[in-house]
């Protein structure tokens, strides 16, 4: 691996963005597994964990579905040190928001991503979903915006977030809303870390979900090896 200061220069969304630059992190076993008993953890480095927290350092928002959410026992983003500095170089605010993906509004309004925070989260839902709970999320202190009648449309949901000039998108999971993304071709950067590890046939891709009518195309800007563990960054082909 790499000193923290050439991992930020690897790692760092493009300059001036104008839209939102969509980037994912992932980590999947040798044998294409997504997760270990239900959560990514098992399969994780330290390096990996240092290109993650990297990733809510730099961005403007952190994207999450709800169920990854849920199982990772996701809180609001804390500051610390280094984070501090990285996004005081870069004029971001203290911390980014979590905007969660639920289309059902399932996020209960006592999660510890709304008690549990420095920033307001925002909950992206649909219309279909049920309005007292969006209500009782609003009143909690979340951002509820509305993306989709049936369904989160996630090129609805990742415009939303330009709009509020949330550009710098870093989206933690999980394969639904990875799927979703592909599908909708607004993958810009895959950050993908392969464990040395052999997961067996129970675990998920890490994108499940409807195909996209054509395969997004990527070139590899760069790799690193720690301790048999590959950390790879692809970004979207010309």
């Amino acid at each position: 691996m790499v000193d923290d200061t050439a991992l930020e220069d690897l790692y760092d969304y493009p300059p001036d963005l104008t839209a939102p630059f969509v980037q994912v992190n992932f980590v999947a076993s040798a044998d294409g597994g997504a997760e270990l008993s239900g959560k990514s953890v098992g399969l994780s480095s330290p390096g990996d964990r240092r290109i993650l927290a990297l990733g809510r350092d730099l961005a403007d928002v952190v994207l999450v579905g709800w169920g990854t959410a849920h199982a990772e026992g996701y809180r609001g983003i804390k500051r610390r040190e280094l984070r501090d500095r990285r996004r005081s170089a870069r004029g971001l605010g203290e911390v980014p928001p979590i905007a969660v993906v639920s289309g059902r509004c399932s996020v209960p309004p006592d999660s510890p991503l709304i008690t549990d925070t420095l920033v307001p989260p925002i909950v992206i839902t649909a219309e279909s979903a049920d309005a007292e709970r969006r209500r009782a999320l609003a009143a909690a202190g979340a951002e509820v915006v509305v993306a989709g009648h049936d369904q989160v449309d996630p090129a609805a949901a990742i415009a939303a977030l330009g709009e509020r000039g949330l550009n710098r998108v870093c989206c933690e999971g999980g394969p639904e809303l990875f799927g979703a993304l592909v599908a909708a071709d607004l993958v810009d950067q895959l950050n993908l870390t392969v464990s040395p590890m052999l997961a067996g046939g129970g675990p998920s891709r890490i994108a499940v979900g409807t195909r996209p009518h054509l395969p997004t195309r990527l070139r590899l800007e760069s790799l690193l090896v720690e301790d048999g563990f590959l950390m790879l960054r692809y970004r979207r082909g010309q």
